[in-house]
């Protein structure tokens, strides 16, 4: 049975929560990445980065759509929600952008059940956290090599 701790990457890539979302972006870039951990001075994670919560911010301004029904006015976006994407769409740092609390994943979770979040979540990156303790991070390309076949060694 292969687990989490037996494919993840462990040589961390990691941004605080003060840095500049400028900065962030070209960590992800430069190293061909879809997400980074946050973590505190301590190096606690506090939080996950990644690409889709940067392009967020090309995202234009979202309105809540309001219609009315006998004569009562129905509003289908709550204000906290549109709240929370303005925040997003402005961040200037990390913290302002990344998503808190990240969903995070055990070195001994199962590959079946990290494929399963992956796939009904439609996450692309997750955290591996035993302890409170950032050990590693388990991404969609680990999970694609261990459909290679092995090398036989000589």
């Amino acid at each position: 049975m292969v687990t989490v701790k037996d494919i993840m990457t462990t040589k961390l890539i990691t941004v605080t929560e003060d840095m500049d979302i400028a900065k962030a972006t070209k960590i992800l870039l430069d190293n061909r990445i879809n997400g980074v951990p946050v973590v505190d001075d301590s190096g606690r994670l506090t939080g996950l980065l990644c690409q889709s919560d940067l392009i967020t911010q090309q995202k234009k301004m979202p309105i809540p759509t309001i219609f009315t029904f006998l004569d009562g006015f129905i509003r289908l976006t709550s204000m906290k929600q549109l709240e929370k994407q303005v925040n997003k769409i402005a961040a200037t740092t990390v913290l302002e952008a990344m998503t808190a609390n990240p969903v995070t994943v055990r070195p001994d979770t199962e590959l079946k059940t990290v494929a399963a979040l992956m796939v009904d979540s439609n996450f692309h990156t997750l955290p591996v956290v035993e302890d409170s303790r950032l050990l590693g991070i388990i991404g969609k390309e680990d999970i694609l090599r261990t459909l290679l076949p092995i090398p036989e060694s000589k």
